[in-house]
């Protein structure tokens, strides 16, 4: 894909080739690096073309990371909503999900399967001679498996859209919030700071700002109501196949718009060679890549980040492997830019890798946000000891861990954008979410700094060496450095150590000895939670084998005639339906 004279970084490396530019050889390192502003100054196109690099790069990686969030241990679970016909909506739930973690064993194995892989693709070429049967396979292997990553891609992108078009809330003059109700179709404010809502009767429409008070006819009034419920209702997607797949999915109208744009997306890029396809389904593995992936605790990412900075640096400078495969093979492995006298391409390593860490440090910051808002509270705890035969009970007063409500931040884009104002552009507090949007991010913004620097060293040495380069022997230490660094200066050194994603910092009613100064030394575990959690493991247990029974108990019962139960519970051999709320 790429133009001979072409500056290129490849899954893991950075080169430039053909370029007139003479260095002399007596010259020193820090003169060649000083000598690249003038170069880059005579080839403006060049410059442009390496800027557009590292804004892709930053974008790929700030995107991905904002949606990477999620509930954090640190704050109170969301409680779930109950439908009209009793059902339990798990759409809040979708939040207390974990990404997938790693382990610190990954540090050693990443490199290894990596080179595995590296390596097979490099001998598999060798062997073909001609790569465009291979790039042929590969062209629907990655179609197929970019479905999914698409999809998401796409279907964020329409809510991030729609947030714009059909706020919840903006402000107005003199700073009132208006409220956008849909079940009631209007907007309210509430009146000098109280509780009570005054609906104002000219903006008729579920548009924000001077946008609502448009003198539109009664119909299209109507239709912009009912395009908006259409826009943020749920719908229930049932799919059952008979001993297979039995699953209840919530979606809305963008998710399934998603899907269907990413079938076509796939369609044209296994029809029409199109660099503009290949370079969208780079972005989507990108963006789905650094939501899905976690390294699930700060030594962890950096183990393996360091893990990979030693593979990088292997495979670029002692063995052809990893230049001859990123050039060879003509897939979505890399994103491709295209200038008017060459071409530069971005591995898509060079993204996620660092990517999932700095993922990992905006999580940190939400934790951190709301571990900062939890509240100690005083309780008594009961201890039964039995002393010559008599049952004697002791009480000892400790302190309870209260978390605050857990606000989801994700999805404010739109109603940011149109509550701001100057004097709290960077700080809204319109509505909970809007505040809960905003919380403190000092580990991402050091990392983002981190690799925008190591981005733009690892450019300028390639400019004045001309020979390839492994970016993630800059990458890494300029994120990981910049990150613990941050830590040390804040003196929270002990709490990025103790932050993991494993789920296991995700604890209720927690018991906590503290110092004078009332900061919190250790967790007590109360008695009573003991046995709560031996009854609770029971019961699961129990709930588990009733579960197993009733599905291998056979379609029939004792007399062979088939029960009741089973045929309305396994009815359905197929079964593909997409409910709408009631309205």
């Amino acid at each position: 894909m790429a133009a001979n004279n072409s500056s290129i970084l490849t899954f893991d490396e950075v080169s430039l080739s053909n370029v007139t530019y003479t260095v002399a050889l007596n010259e020193t390192f820090f003169e060649k690096l000083a000598s690249v502003p003038t170069f880059l100054l005579h080839h403006v196109d060049l410059l442009a073309l390496e800027s557009r690099i590292v804004f892709s790069a930053l974008a790929c990686i700030y995107i991905g990371s904002h949606g990477s969030l999620r509930r954090p241990p640190s704050a109170k679970s969301p409680k779930t909503k109950t439908s009209k016909d009793g059902e339990e909506s798990f759409a809040e739930e979708r939040d207390d999900k974990y990404v997938q973690g790693m382990l610190p064993s990954d540090a050693i194995l990443f490199p290894i399967l990596a080179g595995t892989l590296l390596i097979g693709l490099y001998y598999l070429i060798k062997w073909l001679e001609d790569p465009d049967i291979l790039n042929s396979i590969l062209r629907v292997y990655f179609s197929i498996m970019s479905l999914a990553s698409l999809g998401k891609l796409f279907s964020d992108g329409l809510h991030f859209l729609t947030g714009f078009i059909f706020p919840s809330v903006w402000v107005g003059k003199g700073g009132k919030v208006y409220h956008i109700d849909s079940e009631k179709r209007g907007q309210w404010y509430s009146q000098d700071g109280t509780d009570i809502r005054v609906w104002d009767e000219n903006k008729a429409l579920p548009l924000p700002a001077p946008l609502s008070e448009l003198n539109l006819s009664d119909q299209t009034t109507k239709s912009l109501w009912e395009l908006r419920r259409l826009l943020f209702e749920e719908w229930t997607v049932r799919i059952c196949v008979r001993g297979i797949v039995n699953r209840k999915i919530m979606v809305k109208f963008n998710d399934m718009c998603g899907v269907l744009l990413a079938i076509a997306a796939n369609l044209l890029y296994y029809t029409i060679d199109s660099t503009f396809i290949s370079n969208l389904l780079g972005y989507a593995f990108s963006y789905t890549g650094i939501i899905l992936m976690s390294p699930t605790t700060f030594a962890t990412g950096s183990s393996v980040l360091f893990g990979l900075f030693f593979y990088d640096i292997v495979m670029v400078f002692y063995t052809p492997y990893m230049v001859t495969v990123a050039t060879k093979l003509d897939a979505p492995i890399k994103l491709v830019f295209e200038g008017p006298t060459r071409a530069s391409m971005l591995g898509l390593g060079d993204i996620v890798i660092p990517g999932m860490f700095i993922g990992l440090c905006l999580r940190f910051d939400l934790y951190m946000y709301y571990h900062r808002q939890q509240k100690l509270k005083e309780v008594e705890l009961e201890t039964n000891v039995a002393s010559s035969g008599q049952l004697i009970t002791t009480k000892e007063t400790q302190r309870m861990v209260v978390k605050p409500d857990y606000v989801n931040p994700q999805g404010q884009w739109g109603d940011r954008f149109w509550s701001m104002t100057l004097s709290k552009i960077f700080s809204p507090d319109a509505t909970p979410a809007l505040k809960a949007s905003a919380f403190p991010k000092p580990y991402f913004y050091a990392a983002i700094f981190g690799y925008l620097v190591a981005m733009l060293v690892t450019l300028a040495v390639l400019i004045a060496f001309q020979h390839a380069q492994p970016a993630l022997l800059y990458l890494v230490p300029g994120v990981v450095i910049a990150v613990w660094a941050t830590g040390a200066v804040r003196g929270e050194i002990r709490e990025m150590w103790k932050y993991t994603e494993d789920g296991s910092l995700d604890k209720a009613d927690v018991i906590v000895e503290v110092d004078g100064e009332g900061k919190v030394i250790k967790e007590i575990q109360d008695p009573k939670d003991k046995d709560e959690q031996k009854d609770k493991q029971k019961e699961d247990s129990e709930k588990k084998s009733a579960d197993e029974k009733t599905a291998t108990a056979g379609d029939n019962s004792a007399d062979g005639a088939p029960t009741m139960e089973k045929v309305d519970k396994y009815l359905p051999v197929f079964l593909l339906s997409i409910d709408t709320p009631r309205s």
